[in-house]
């Protein structure tokens, strides 16, 4: 092996039995504490609430210098989930008419629908969920579920649970300054004479 790496093999001996320098002995017991912490936060903490955390103990310590043992170790932290952006202003599109008066409550069943659109996560992401319900009874009458905000509930009619009646006339409406606008979702509604809802 001398040989190979060019080397006498009294010196390599002499390199074999040279203790650690202060600055390896440091970042080991550094790099313990931090392995440590990183644990106790579930594999969670990165490098800045790392090294944060080691500020608090005391820990006189660049970021830097923590990002550096961490990445030798392997280890990483879970970055902060992304919120998706769910409201996006159209200039070319009108807002909704408040066609309830911001009264979101029925005398009866099928008077008033209202809609309202979320996201959920998920371990493959972001799912949009859509959902429609009976101002009155609080049941969902429909709902549609997608990827995205812009396609997935306008992309087809949404699923309706199990004995809803349908009626002549029932107006859906939205909360002003929720994120609705969809533009197939008035039609892929039951029926023909909704009020429009975006």
């Amino acid at each position: 092996m001398a040989r190979v790496l060019r080397v006498s093999v009294s010196g390599y001996y002499a390199w074999r039995s040279r203790p650690a320098s202060s600055r390896a002995q440091a970042d080991a017991a550094l790099l313990r504490r931090i392995r440590t912490i990183h644990v106790a936060s579930h594999g969670t903490y990165g490098a800045p609430r790392l090294h944060a955390e080691l500020q608090a103990e005391g820990t006189a310590i660049a970021r830097k210098r923590v990002a550096r043992l961490m990445r030798q170790a392997g280890l990483r932290g879970v970055p902060r989930r992304r919120f998706p952006t769910t409201t996006r202003r159209e200039p070319t599109h009108a807002p909704a008419n408040d066609l309830v008066g911001r009264v979101f409550t029925a005398p009866g069943p099928n008077l008033l629908w209202v809609a309202d659109i979320t996201y959920v996560p998920t371990a493959a992401g972001f799912m949009f969920l859509a959902v429609v319900l009976d101002a009155w009874s609080r049941r969902i009458v429909g709902l549609a579920d997608g990827r995205g905000p812009a396609n997935a509930p306008s992309a087809r009619r949404p699923r309706h649970g199990g004995d809803q009646q349908e009626t002549r006339w029932c107006r859906a409406s939205q909360r002003s300054g929720q994120p609705i606008h969809f533009p197939g979702l008035r039609n892929a509604m039951p029926g023909s004479r909704r009020a429009p809802t975006a």
